[in-house]
């Protein structure tokens, strides 16, 4: 499981509107070729960001976006989630009807990954991410070490 295009692009232009929100509205245009992410493409990730209230848009002439909120109040889940990015590793969507009318055998190991990712990513604020606070996690690195043994088409599933 992993994040698609739709959140990884919405994560990023969100950075890169917060980092410039001091300067006034921060058009898509702007991003999109600071940020090499198609212009269509942004239009429809803030379509979906100003109906979840995390931007608002300022029409006219220097019109753009700014956050609706401080940014220390939007975190990575926000973001996602209002861009329809599902958080979800478990096969039936948490409803606990993997095999038809039972949970499978992994239905516990994927719910706890879920709990796992969704808390990670709601304690990452926009604001930590602008400010560069986050830091590799100490057990990332037990992780690389691990992979480091695996064969090599193997640990190109978990890039560094």
């Amino acid at each position: 499981m992993r994040l698609t295009t739709k959140g990884r692009f919405a994560v990023t232009a969100m950075i890169d509107l917060a980092a410039r929100q001091d300067e006034g509205p921060v058009t898509l245009t702007g991003i999109a070729e600071r940020q090499n992410i198609s212009l269509s493409y942004l239009e429809q990730l803030f379509s979906r960001l100003r109906r979840y209230s995390l931007v608002t848009s300022v029409r006219g002439p220097g019109g753009g976006y700014r956050l609706a909120r401080d940014m220390r109040a939007i975190t990575v889940t926000d973001i996602v989630l209002a861009v329809d990015e599902p958080l979800d590793a478990t096969l039936c969507g948490g409803r606990q009807n993997c095999r038809e009318t039972e949970r499978c055998a992994t239905h516990d190991l994927w719910t706890n990954l879920n709990k796992r990712m969704f808390a990670y990513l709601d304690s990452v604020t926009l604001g930590a991410l602008v400010a560069r606070e986050v830091q590799p996690d100490p057990e990332i690195e037990n992780l690389q070490a691990a992979l480091a043994r695996l064969p090599q088409q193997r640990g190109a599933a978990f890039p560094a």
